[in-house]
């Protein structure tokens, strides 16, 4: 399977694609399978797995966890270039391009690129910006940048452009762990019609009804994380998947 291909397809057949995040950090070992079964029922199309700081080194695990309890992609989320897991389907292959730190914009890029290399995951270009959110975030402090301010649409557009035409795939708004607030409606919006690569949206997303007006301003992509690491129910989990799935894909096949 070639990930990238499937993420559009989702986008195309659903409306767009529900990504839950999972923190190696903050993940219960113990509830694990069952959230993974409960989030494939449900109806999540891909998870991604990392953290801002990685202060137990169990992604590979968590990967291979994932992979023997569902077939949906496993997308590596990192954090620092030492997150690469071999076990991976595929790793959004960050940079940190609202920010000015070279060690996020190409130096952790350059250290992963032979792991990647040698692991043989699929590399997804991915242009990542911090938005703020209203505290400062883990990924804010780890990463030593200022994120965009929440009335600066027009500085997220033009960074989101740069991203495109330096070949980024993915363009990645990011309000943060632990969020106050998400990513504005109106920024998302702004950003998704002024660029043409898809437009992932993720952080401080606590409601189907929040995820759902991220994907109605356009985001083809909604990724919740923090919601879930406490546990969660099927019942919750088909709600946000419904309410990000705002087109019906009933009897067709990824």
């Amino acid at each position: 399977m070639i990930v990238y291909d499937y993420l559009l397809k989702t986008r195309n057949l659903k409306g767009a694609g529900f990504l839950v995040l999972i923190d190696p950090d903050r993940v219960d070992p113990d509830h694990l399978v069952p959230f993974v079964e409960q989030s494939v029922e449900a109806g999540v199309d891909a998870f991604l797995v990392g953290t801002s700081l990685l202060t137990d080194a169990n992604a590979s695990e968590i990967i291979t966890t994932i992979k023997k309890t569902s077939e949906i992609p496993a997308i590596i989320f990192p954090g620092s270039w030492r997150q690469i897991a071999p076990e991976a389907d595929a790793i959004l292959y960050l940079s940190l391009i609202s920010g000015r730190n070279p060690d996020y914009l190409i130096s952790e890029q350059v250290k992963g690129a032979p792991a990647v290399k040698a692991c043989g995951i699929e590399a997804i270009p991915t242009g990542y910006m911090l938005i703020d959110s209203g505290k400062r975030t883990s990924v804010e402090f780890m990463s030593s940048t200022l994120p965009i301010p929440r009335d600066k649409s027009d500085i997220a557009k033009v960074h989101a452009l740069a991203g495109e035409y330096l070949g980024m795939k993915l363009i990645y708004l990011e309000a943060g762990s632990g969020a106050i607030e998400s990513v504005p409606d109106k920024m998302v919006e702004e950003v998704t019609n002024y660029i043409t690569c898809p437009v992932i949206v993720g952080g401080g997303i606590d409601s189907p009804e929040e995820a759902h007006s991220k994907v109605i301003s356009g985001a083809p992509f909604v990724v919740v994380g923090n919601h879930f690491e406490k546990g969660s129910s099927r019942e919750l989990l088909s709600q946000f998947a419904e309410a990000v799935h705002v087109r019906s894909s009933a009897g067709v096949e990824l």
